[in-house]
């Protein structure tokens, strides 16, 4: 935002596309196409255009409960927490569970539960 800032208002105060691009470093089109947007759109043509693509089907949320569900442990009857399992029980897919994993280095299967505690004396 910060250099599109500077490109519109160095543009304003007159200076030619090529000089711009020299006195910022960059490309004349990159000058070109800030200058455009913002003469079509004005200040909001300097934020980002949405992005192509299907939107995510998978909401934060979603993803913080897998998190969640993945660091309390097992559920019952099960020695140890798998995608499998955990795509059981969240009802997302095998492979959805494996990429959240991936992405925070989540490896529940490998934990193992801590030894029950003793009782107090």
């Amino acid at each position: 935002m910060a250099q599109r800032s500077r490109i519109v208002q160095e543009c304003t105060e007159g200076h030619s596309i090529m000089e711009v691009s020299r006195r910022l470093r960059i490309a004349p089109d990159m000058v070109r196409t800030w200058r455009r947007r913002f003469i079509e759109r004005g200040l909001d043509g300097l934020c980002d255009d949405p992005r192509p693509g299907v939107p995510r089907k998978i909401t934060d949320a979603d993803v913080e409960r897998v998190i969640v569900k993945a660091l309390e442990g097992t559920t019952k009857n099960a020695t140890h927490c798998s995608t499998r399992s955990m795509a059981a029980t969240t009802g997302m897919s095998q492979s959805t569970i494996s990429r959240i994993w991936r992405a925070f280095a989540l490896v529940p299967h490998r934990s193992r539960p801590s030894p029950p505690k003793a009782p107090a004396k």
